[in-house]
């Protein structure tokens, strides 16, 4: 037996911290759970929170184990109401982000946290959540329609079978991920010793200039921009997601498309080398194409522009006040260790083996992360 319950059936709300300064975060002696820690996070993760200095007698919500936090509002309705369930006993006093708001359940020996950990990240309570923000530019939360959803809530049994089937796959996720992290760690440690030539007979270094010619993407106006067209534009985001492209009907020089296996380089707010894989797209401004000349194997330049090498020299030399970012006089005033074809292409052939098995790894994680969505969804469906 099902029964469904309305969220302020199961709880009240209560705020996040009030009256704080800036400098009342620099050092303190109370912990607070970050809008980014609710908003990643189904269970909380309390090793990842800020300080807060608190006042002797100053009256402020802590959090408890038991508590459920919501993020309060995003930029878009979907992102609105993330969910975030305390489910470990927290030791010292933690309080709360000011841009979130947390729910204390009035009977928690009636859940099992685990069970609302999931729940509240299911397809349909989310959909329902999204229903209850509004806004233009940043979506907020309507506390009056959140406290009318309808959630469902199982017998305490049927609650704990559910999450030890859920649980089983979360912990598969959690492991393939650790996994990655810890390859990408010895990815990013191999890459920067095969990398370092500082003192290696044999290895000039070459202004970047004479050996890469740099090409900066086309700068379009928001009219020239299509919801659909004859070409896609590549911006720095569609890098991270295949979401929200837009589209031009433009024909350009030859120098403004990019085909599979271009070198490109986001120069502007999220820095890095990218081998583009696709079909022809125009790529847009803040990316660079990078033509590589016949002394310098394209995949050792990828693998070169990730390294502490270039950190060094570009990194500590950024512009901009509100997003920074390199120039291009910059990036081709770089210089770029040179050694020979044969030894580019053993580390590279090193270094490759390291993504190779990293890329792996993320397929089996997105595909165990499907296969927990979908179960997810059939378990928590009560209809």
């Amino acid at each position: 037996m099902v029964e469904w319950k309305s969220i302020e059936e199961i709880g009240s709300y209560f705020g996040g911290l009030t009256g704080k300064t800036k400098e009342d975060f620099e050092e303190g002696n109370g912990k607070f759970i970050t809008y980014m820690n609710v908003f990643s996070n189904p269970s909380l993760n309390p090793s990842v929170v800020g300080v807060v200095k608190i006042h002797e007698g100053e009256k402020q919500n802590k959090v408890q184990r038991g508590d459920v936090l919501f993020t309060g509002s995003s930029e878009t309705p979907e992102e609105t109401g993330m969910s975030c369930v305390v489910t470990d006993k927290l030791e010292g006093d933690f309080y709360m982000n000011s841009f979130c708001f947390g729910l204390r359940l009035y009977k928690p020996e009636q859940y099992n946290l685990h069970y609302l950990k999931h729940l509240l990240r299911s397809e349909s309570v989310r959909k329902s959540i999204a229903k209850t923000a509004s806004g233009v530019t940043r979506f907020n939360i309507s506390k009056a329609r959140f406290s009318k959803i309808q959630i469902p809530i199982p017998s305490l049994e049927e609650q704990t079978r559910i999450v030890g089937i859920l649980d089983t796959f979360t912990a598969s996720i959690d492991n393939l991920k650790e996994q990655i992290a810890q390859r990408r760690k010895q990815y990013e440690y191999y890459r920067d010793q095969l990398l370092d030539f500082e003192g290696k007979e044999g290895v000039e270094r070459i202004v970047l200039n004479e050996i890469c010619e740099v090409i900066n993407g086309r700068a379009y106006s928001q009219p020239e921009l299509l919801n659909e067209g004859k070409y896609r534009v590549l911006r720095v985001g569609n890098f991270f997601s295949n979401d929200n492209w837009y589209y031009s009907d433009l024909e350009l020089e030859d120098k403004y498309y990019c085909k599979n296996g271009d070198l490109l380089y986001a120069w502007s707010a999220s820095f890095g080398p990218h081998i583009w894989n696709e079909e022809k797209v125009i790529y847009h401004y803040h990316i660079w194409k990078m033509n590589c000349g016949e002394r310098l194997q394209k995949k050792f330049m990828y693998y070169w522009l990730q390294s502490e090498d270039i950190k060094k020299q570009a990194f500590t030399n950024l512009h901009g006040a509100t997003m920074a970012h390199l120039t291009k006089a910059l990036m081709e005033s770089l210089m770029v260790p040179l050694p020979s074809l044969q030894e580019q292409s053993h580390i590279v052939s090193i270094l490759d083996t390291f993504e190779a098995s990293i890329q792996n790894l993320e397929a089996q994680l997105k595909e165990r992360e499907k296969q927990y969505e979908y179960y997810r969804n059939k378990l928590l469906t009560f209809e």
